[in-house]
């Protein structure tokens, strides 16, 4: 397991405060293809702690997979405090796509106000968004250790046509190598083992984490 750009990241980097001064926790962005794992590291960070993230429903435009529930696996509509996911990865432009963002910002300054920490799940588009404000988050990409291994997982899922998998794994190529763009993401995280993959994802956040259990939440 690989961890890119940084062999770590520096401390005094993830305990900045964010522009307009609000204090408590970083935000953290976790970015990735469909397959990648990110779901799975999410529950386990939320199972070890709950009391100090703030929810995290991922945008997709997708139908949902067995077992999902809408609002609550996927959020394709809803707003609230740790739900601004739904506004971070859209497409849409102009006006709409402004007052969006805003509201995004409003949903991840509440759960700053809680002192937990927001984690947002997002396409790569909703990366560059998120880009464009101020919240100065922790931005992080998961990534499988190669397409060969991606396409295994995704087959194993047993909801993809042979079409719909042909787009994801096209889809996730162009992330991959997006993902490499100077500047993008603070970590790279190469999940081809969970447990190492989990590792480095608590470590990365460890001064955040720190920065919540100190105000009273474990």
């Amino acid at each position: 397991m690989l961890r890119r750009p940084l062999a770590g990241l520096a401390a005094a980097a993830l305990g900045r405060a964010t522009s307009d001064g609000m204090s408590g926790p970083r935000p953290v962005v976790l970015s990735g293809p469909s397959g990648a794992g990110k779901s799975t590291l999410l529950k386990k960070l939320l199972q070890e702690h709950s009391s100090i993230f703030g929810f995290s429903v991922s945008h997709t435009t997708r139908d949902p997979r067995p077992g999902e529930e809408n609002g609550k696996d996927a959020d394709r509509n809803n707003m609230g405090p740790g739900r601004c996911l739904a506004t971070a990865g859209t497409r849409n432009v102009g006006q709409s796509l402004q007052l969006k963002r805003s509201a995004c910002k409003a949903a991840v300054r509440a759960v700053q106000a809680m002192n937990r920490i927001c984690v947002l799940d997002v396409d790569l588009q909703g990366v560059r968004n998120i880009k464009k404000t101020d919240l100065q988050p922790i931005y992080i990409f998961v990534q499988p250790p190669s397409l060969d291994v991606l396409e295994q997982r995704l087959r194993q899922r047993n909801t993809e046509t042979e079409e719909s998998l042909a787009k994801r794994l096209a889809a996730a190529k162009a992330d991959m190598e997006s993902s490499k763009e100077p500047g993008l993401f603070d970590l790279i995280i190469i999940n081809d083992s969970l447990d190492k993959a989990y590792w480095a994802l608590k470590e990365a956040l460890s001064e955040e984490i720190k920065k919540a259990q100190a105000t009273g939440h474990s």
